[in-house]
């Protein structure tokens, strides 16, 4: 009986924890580092979600003009979400994301964020592609 209570409070744990990471705390310096040898990607990042992966109520950010975009930057699930699974890459957390637009990046340099190429254009001398 007290091996079910352990697994019982472990499984609130868990779930507590997984409510309180979906917030945008911390967001925008994850992006700085991970994308430090790329300062385009901090550029569209901003530009796409202003650094954000979720949603005020904490369900992940979704585009204004296409709800299938999601997060930080905006990875649309329409074209993304089938390869990003097979790669075993969850596009809606806030590492994933980021693995995700890596992989785009490396593959495809900043074309797959061209639509937001307005804000971060100016910027294109720091792309390394």
């Amino acid at each position: 009986a007290s091996q079910n209570n352990i697994i019982s409070t472990s499984t609130e744990i868990v779930s507590t924890s997984t409510i309180k990471t979906k917030t945008n705390s911390g967001v925008a310096s994850k992006v700085k580092v991970y994308f430090s040898d790329a300062p385009i990607m901090q550029k569209i990042a901003y530009c796409e979600s202003r650094n954000r992966q979720y949603s005020k109520d904490g369900s992940t950010l979704r585009g204004v003009v296409n709800s299938r975009d999601v997060g930080i930057f905006q990875v649309n699930e329409r074209y993304h979400l089938g390869d990003s699974k097979k790669m075993g890459i969850d596009i809606h957390t806030v590492d994933g994301n980021l693995e995700y637009a890596r992989h785009l990046y490396e593959s495809q340099g900043t074309q797959p964020w061209s639509s937001s190429r307005p804000c971060w254009g100016n910027y294109e001398k720091l792309a390394i592609k």
